[in-house]
Order: C-alpha cells, then sequence, then structure tokens
C-alpha cells in the first residue's frame, strides 16, 4: 500500500466481489480458495483460536469471528436469520476486516455474504477430498437453497463430482437451483423425498436454515462407506441429522470448543470422540480408511477459514482495480495532535 495513504483502507463492495468472481471463474475462485484453506490449515497452531462470539435472539443469531496468525488479524461479523426470506431478505449476512498486527491498521474492508458462501464451499470439498469415497460423483444434496450452488460447483471442481441428486421442501428451490447450474455440466435430478435424494449417493451434503433441532437425515437413510457434509446445522439448538448417524460414523470438526456448543455433536456426550480435520491435512491423522467407514464433517464454520478467504482477496483484489479507497481512519500531520486536524478542517 502506497505509504502516503496510511489513512486508506481498501473496501471490496458487493458489485466488486461479483465481477472478481464471474472474471476469475467460480470454479477456479473455489479452488483456489480451498488450496489457501487447505494451506492455513496445516499451520493451524500458529493462529490465535475462540469460539465466536454470538448473540441469540428468538430469530436468529449475530456472530463475530477472530483470530490472527501473528502478522495479521482478521474478523467477520455474520448473521443468520432464517425467517428473513419472509421479507425479502437473505438468511446470512456479512462484512470483513483484515488488518495488520505491527500497526493495528486496518487493510481491507469487505463484503463477505458471497465470499462466505464460497469458502464454505470450499472447505467442504477439501475436507471431502480427504474423507469422502475415492473417485466419488454422485452427490445428494438436501436443501436447496442460498449456499446449494456453491456446494456443488466446489465439490466439482475439487472431487469431480457430476451427478446431483436434489431435494428440498420448497419444489421451486429445487428446480431454482438446477436451473443455475444447468450450463456447469451437471446431470441433476430433482427427487421428492429424502430418501429418493440420497439413494445411491456417495456423498450427502445437508444445508438446511431453519434453527431448529430438525432430523433432516434419519439413520435407514445413510449406507456404509458414505460421506456425510453437515452444513446447515451451526448454532445451539439447530442440527440437521438423528442421533444414531452420529454413533455410527467417525466425525470430523474443525474447532471441538465451538463445534460441541454449535455442530451435530451437540446432541452427543461432552466427551465423544471427534477428530479435527487440520490434523487429517497436516498427516496427524487418520482420515478414511476403509470403503464401508461412515465419515462425517460436521462443519459450522470456523474464523480460520475467514482469514483464508480474505487474505486471498487481498492479494487478488490488488491485482484489480475492484475495489474503492475509504477515507476510515484518521491521519492528523501530527499523530499527538488529533484535535488540530479538526482546527484545520474547520478553516479550510
Amino acid at each position: 500500500m502506497d505509504p502516503r495513504k496510511l489513512n486508506i483502507v481498501r473496501f471490496v463492495s458487493v458489485d466488486a466481489m461479483m465481477k472478481l468472481v464471474l472474471q476469475l471463474g467460480v470454479e477456479q475462485v473455489l479452488a483456489d480458495l480451498a488450496a489457501r484453506i487447505e494451506a492455513d490449515f496445516r499451520r493451524w497452531e500458529r493462529f490465535d483460536k475462540t469460539p465466536r462470539v454470538a448473540s441469540h435472539s428468538a430469530e436468529g443469531v449475530i456472530e463475530l469471528m477472530p483470530t490472527s496468525d501473528g502478522g495479521q488479524y482478521a474478523f467477520k461479523y455474520v448473521n443468520g436469520h432464517p425467517r428473513n426470506t419472509r421479507d425479502g431478505r437473505q438468511t446470512v449476512t456479512a462484512f470483513g476486516v483484515l488488518a495488520d498486527v505491527e500497526t493495528g491498521y486496518p487493510l481491507l474492508l469487505t463484503e463477505m455474504t458471497i465470499l462466505t458462501a464460497l469458502r464454505t464451499a470450499a472447505t467442504s470439498a477439501v475436507a471431502a477430498r480427504h474423507l469422502a469415497p475415492p473417485g466419488a460423483r454422485t452427490m445428494a444434496l438436501i436443501g436447496n437453497g442460498a449456499q446449494s450452488e456453491f456446494q456443488a460447483l466446489a465439490f466439482k471442481a475439487l472431487l469431480g463430482v457430476d451427478r446431483l441428486r436434489l431435494h428440498d421442501i420448497d419444489p421451486q428451490a429445487s428446480r431454482r437451483c438446477a436451473r443455475n447450474l444447468a450450463r456447469y455440466g451437471f446431470e441433476i435430478e430433482i427427487c421428492g423425498s429424502t430418501e429418493a435424494a440420497v439413494l445411491g449417493a456417495e456423498i450427502i451434503t445437508t444445508v438446511t436454515a431453519d434453527k431448529a433441532n430438525a432430523t433432516i437425515l434419519t439413520d435407514n437413510m445413510v449406507g456404509a462407506g458414505v460421506h456425510i457434509n453437515a452444513v446447515g446445522g451451526d448454532c445451539p439448538g439447530k442440527t440437521e441429522l438423528h442421533a444414531d448417524i452420529l454413533h455410527r460414523a467417525d466425525i470430523f470438526v474443525e474447532y471441538p470448543p465451538q463445534t460441541r456448543i454449535e455442530g451435530e455433536i451437540q446432541q452427543l456426550a461432552p466427551d465423544h470422540p471427534v477428530k479435527e480435520l487440520w490434523q487429517v491435512i497436516a498427516g496427524q491423522a487418520e482420515g478414511r480408511r476403509d470403503a464401508r467407514q461412515i465419515t462425517l464433517f460436521d462443519s459450522v464454520g470456523f474464523a480460520i477459514e475467514d482469514f483464508s478467504a480474505l487474505c486471498w482477496l487481498a492479494d487478488e483484489v490488488g491485482r484489480t482495480n475492484l475495489f474503492a479507497e475509504l477515507d476510515l481512519l484518521a491521519d492528523p500531520d501530527d499523530p499527538r495532535d488529533l484535535f488540530g486536524m479538526l482546527l484545520r478542517a474547520e478553516a479550510a
């Protein structure tokens, strides 16, 4: 950054984010994000880690997700309000900040509604690359809302999944999802029930939005060898899987202290064994070990994934003009004379 503009923060708007993603290509962005996330998971131990700070209400949740690797600091503001769709609003919205640890100055302010959808899908595919049956090509996608297309394209980009079996309690959502994905080379079938959708699927992704302890997937629907990517359960009192599935599966999580509060495993005893995904990626723990193993990625989203996404964006957007410059930070001639800056502005 130009040292003469130390008070300037780069801002990436929704419009700029869309232009950047379309310029690079959605699948390329997902692959690049996955590579950045995987690299940061390999250095997991260098990061500050804490469960996200959440403010819950009857309508939803507002959360802050901070982390730092010692050189850069990042946080994301994100909400989850399932009933927003009744008023034409998004269920999830977000923005994020990347800052320099040495000075404390923010470097980047960006929308993260689109970026979160991309990084969530990329993380799902990273996990599946280590946990799903080798050569898996068919995925059941249960819940065809705002995240569904991103999940499908991430699994295509990273694993070669090209057959989708869609189901949503709203058939219109499935039709929209199929329409949006029509030009990406998938073989798509819309199914009338979850049972029909999971039939023959090697990977099952659940990505529903209701803030409730739901049973989207029951034990009888899950056969040997399946990988489950459980994305929708991400706060206390919000789950998607019947507890019997959890007892049959080998469970992999991002950060246990957070997942035990928010994930599917909130249904289990606090000492129920789980493995951490970063350890699998780093070669410190075993992932898929045989063809009959049921693997479950209990995904709730973690701040290190947002850190990866923000760092990726800062690099990519710096090669473009797809950002605005915000006059966000006070920059008096004398750092100790903040009031004098006001007086000079008055005189001007």
